[in-house]
């Protein structure tokens, strides 16, 4: 499906959902700049648009396992420029930690991956829970799944 005609619809919506989303990622084990991170990963697709009363938003985590890995670079790197972390915890333990995990010493590896990546799906899937909530609350629900309708059979001509 094309992204461009009802996900532009839904920008000013996504903004909005953004900051009523901060404190789910506030709770969670990823900072802000973290979670900017996962969200580069994560793609939304409307199902069954055609038919709003069964339509639902949903979000492609597919490509999540990619960004796992640059988590804590990200935190590093924020500290290093003087930023700080932003909120939420990390799952790292600062420098001492990098060097461990340099020499392949303690911190978890595939498994802490894995967890990380378990819990970056679950809060896409929170927050396009929200997302589709929003636009069903705002009355906009209908317009966006006839646009998707109409990029999907686009799409296939």
């Amino acid at each position: 499906m094309t992204q461009s005609g009802w996900q532009d619809r839904i920008v000013g919506v996504r903004m909005r959902v953004d900051g009523e989303f901060q404190s789910e990622v506030e709770a969670s084990g990823f900072s802000r700049q973290q979670w900017g991170l996962v969200m580069t990963a994560v793609e939304f697709d409307l199902e069954n648009p055609e038919d709003p009363e069964s339509a639902r938003l949903v979000a492609d985590t597919s490509k999540v396992k990619h960004v796992v890995p640059e988590l804590e670079n990200v935190d590093q790197q924020m500290a290093a420029m003087g930023g700080g972390s932003g909120g939420g915890s990390s799952s790292g333990g600062g420098f001492l930690a990098s060097v461990k995990s340099a020499l392949g010493l303690g911190g978890g590896g595939d498994d802490a991956d894995a967890a990380r990546e378990r819990e970056a799906v679950d809060l896409a899937e929170e927050y396009a829970r929200m997302l589709e909530t929003e636009l069903k609350e705002n009355g906009r629900w209908d317009e966006v799944c006839e646009a998707a309708a109409r990029d999907a059979a686009d799409a296939a001509e």
